[in-house]
C-alpha cells in the first residue's frame, strides 16, 4: 500500500512518515499490523477531545440521518450551524457576537483579513515574522518565513513584518494599517507566548489607529491553554478571532469571529463580501458542537493545567531538555539540537509515541495530546520519552 500511496497521492514531504492506519480510539491509533500507538500530537491539536470520540459520532451519526449539505452557506437557516454559533458566542466577550463558519483554519484567515479590509478600507496588514496561519495564497502573505514564501510570489501585497515580543515594532503600525494578525501564543516558531502584556500593548495600538486586532486561535483555542480562548490568559479582547483545529473534534472546520457591526460589512457593497459552499456543514456543524459541550461537561480546559504540571514535572528537569514552552497541552521540548529534536520524534515511532516537529524551530518536539488524554497515559508517554533521551545520552560520545 505504501506504494500506491507514493505513486497516487501528492506528497508533503520527500519522506513521509508512512504508517498505515487501520483504526483510532481515544489516546491511541492502530497501524497494519495492529501496533499501537500512544498520539502526544492529537493530529496536530485537532483532536481535541480523542480519536472515534461517542459524543461526536453520535451528533454526527444522528445529524446524517436528517439531512447533509442542503445549500451554499448563510442562504438556509440550519440548526446545526446556528447552535454552534450560539455555544461560540456564548463563550466569548460580549464584543464577539458573529460567527461566519467556514472550512479550515487557513479560509478563517482568509475571512478575517478580508474583513478588516473592508470595515477599515485599507488594505494595509501587520504580521509577524516566523507567523503561521495557513497554508493559502492569502494565508502565506502573513506567515513571516520567506524560506517558505519564496517559492511562491508574488503573494497578496501589503503586508509588514513586525517581531512577536518586540514593543518598538509597534511603531509600524499606523493610520494605513488595516488590522494586525498575530497568533495568541506563536506556533511553528516554537511556542513563544507573549511576554509583559504585548498582546495588550498590541490592542492599544490598534485602538489609537483604528486598525482591528486579530488573533490567530486555531491552535490556543478551544480549551487547549487552560482557558476556552488562549487570549484569556493575556489581559487582552481583539476585534477579530480566527478558530479551526480542535473545533472539530476532528471534522475539518474553521471560523472567524467578530463584532456584528464588523461582520455586517461583508453582505453588501458588495454582496457576497465572503462566500463558501461547504463552510457550515450540518454534519461538522453538529460534530463542533459536541465537542463543544465534551470539553465543558467534562471540565477539559482546566484539566489541561493539571495535565500540562504531569509533563513538566516528569520532563523538565532532564538534561536534554533545555526548556518546555506553552501552556496548557500546547507544549513543545526544546532540546539542544535539531538532530537530537529529529531523533527523538523518529524514536517515538519506533516506540510507539507519536510526537512531531514544528514548522521554523527545528529543535522542537510537539506535545499536543488529546484534551481527554489520561493521567496514566500521560505517565506512558513521559516514560517512553524519557527512555528515548536516556539511550541518546547513552550513545553519546564521551
Amino acid at each position: 500500500m505504501k506504494e500506491d500511496f507514493l505513486k497516487y497521492q501528492g506528497q508533503t514531504t520527500p519522506h513521509p512518515l508512512g504508517i498505515e492506519i487501520t483504526s483510532a480510539k481515544g489516546s491511541y491509533i492502530y497501524d497494519a499490523n495492529n501496533k499501537k500507538y500512544l498520539d502526544f500530537v492529537a493530529g496536530v491539536s485537532a483532536n481535541s477531545v480523542g480519536h472515534s470520540n461517542e459524543a461526536v459520532n453520535k451528533a454526527i451519526t444522528e445529524q446524517l440521518q436528517a439531512y447533509t449539505h442542503v445549500m451554499v452557506y448563510g442562504e438556509f437557516i440550519q440548526e446545526p450551524q446556528l447552535n454552534l454559533c450560539k455555544a461560540l458566542v456564548n463563550s466569548l466577550p460580549d464584543s464577539l457576537n458573529s460567527v461566519y463558519l467556514v472550512n479550515s483554519g487557513a479560509e478563517a484567515t482568509e475571512g478575517a483579513l478580508k474583513l478588516a479590509k473592508r470595515f477599515t478600507n485599507r488594505y494595509e496588514i501587520i504580521a509577524a515574522k516566523n507567523a503561521y496561519h495557513g497554508n493559502s495564497a492569502g494565508a502565506m502573505s502573513v506567515c513571516g518565513s520567506e524560506e517558505q514564501n519564496s517559492a511562491f510570489r508574488p503573494l497578496i501585497p501589503g503586508t509588514r513584518f513586525i517581531n512577536f515580543n518586540n514593543e518598538k515594532d509597534l511603531e509600524k503600525i499606523t493610520t494605513k494599517t488595516a488590522g494586525v494578525i498575530l497568533e495568541t501564543i506563536q506556533g511553528g516558531a516554537g511556542f513563544i507566548e507573549p511576554k509583559n502584556d504585548y498582546l495588550r500593548k498590541v490592542k492599544e495600538k490598534c485602538d489609537e489607529v483604528g486598525a482591528l486586532l486579530i488573533l490567530d486561535e486555531i491552535q490556543t483555542g478551544v480549551g487547549r491553554t487552560g482557558t476556552f480562548w488562549g487570549f484569556e490568559n493575556y489581559n487582552v479582547i481583539p476585534d477579530i478571532i480566527i478558530t479551526g483545529k480542535g473545533l472539530g473534534g476532528g471534522m475539518p472546520i474553521g471560523a472567524f469571529i467578530a463584532s456584528y457591526e464588523v461582520m455586517d460589512t461583508l453582505k453588501e457593497n458588495p454582496k457576497l463580501g465572503h462566500i463558501t459552499t461547504f463552510g457550515g456543514h450540518p454534519l461538522i456543524s453538529a460534530a463542533g458542537l459536541a465537542t463543544i459541550n465534551e470539553i465543558n461537561d467534562r471540565n477539559l480546559t482546566k484539566e489541561a493545567l493539571r495535565k500540562e504540571q504531569i509533563i513538566r514535572e516528569q520532563l523538565a528537569s532532564h538534561r536534554l531538555v533545555k526548556e518546555i514552552r506553552g501552556k496548557g497541552l500546547m507544549l513543545s521540548l526544546i532540546m539542544e539540537s535539531s538532530e537530537i529534536a529529529d531523533t527523538v520524534v523518529l524514536e517515538g515511532f519506533n516506540q510507539g509515541l507519536i510526537l512531531f516537529w514544528l514548522l521554523y524551530e527545528k529543535r522542537a518536539v510537539r506535545i499536543t495530546p488529546p484534551l481527554t488524554i489520561s493521567e496514566s497515559e500521560l505517565l506512558e508517554g513521559c516514560k517512553i520519552l524519557t527512555n528515548i533521551l536516556n539511550n541518546i545520552i547513552d550513545k553519546a560520545p564521551l
